[in-house]
C-alpha cells in the first residue's frame, strides 16, 4: 500500500474524478484520516456507492444519510452514533469522501 498513489483530490479530499475510485483508493483515503477499514466500513461504502448509482447524488445531508442507511440496513446501523464511530467528524462527508463520491451538498 505504501506505493499506492491516491488519484487527484480537491482541497477537501474528495476525488476530482469519481471514476478514479477503487477499493485501494478508499483504503488510502481512509488511512489518511487514520481510519482502518473493516467489513462494517465496507458495508456502508457499498451502500453509498449504490445510493449514488441509483440517485446520481450523494445523500445531501447527514440526517438523510442516517435515514437512508436505517431504511436499507436496519436500525442498528442506521443511527448517528454507529456511523460516527465508523466515520468520525461528519459521517456523511467522511464516508462519501472515502467512497469516492461527491461532497454531500448540505454537509458543513
Amino acid at each position: 500500500m505504501t506505493d499506492y498513489v491516491i488519484p487527484a483530490r480537491n482541497n477537501e479530499g474528495f476525488l476530482e474524478n469519481a471514476n478514479d475510485w477503487t477499493p485501494e483508493a478508499a483504503t488510502a483515503i481512509a488511512a489518511a484520516d487514520d481510519i482502518e477499514l473493516n467489513e462494517k466500513h465496507w458495508e456502508i461504502i457499498e451502500f453509498l456507492r449504490l445510493f449514488y448509482k441509483e440517485h446520481d447524488m450523494s445523500p445531501p445531508s447527514n440526517r438523510l444519510f442516517v435515514k437512508s442507511v436505517k431504511e436499507a440496513l436496519g436500525e442498528e446501523r442506521g443511527n448517528s452514533i454507529y456511523l460516527m464511530q465508523l466515520f468520525p467528524g461528519t459521517p456523511a462527508k467522511t464516508a462519501c469522501r472515502i467512497a469516492g463520491l461527491p461532497r454531500p451538498t448540505n454537509c458543513l
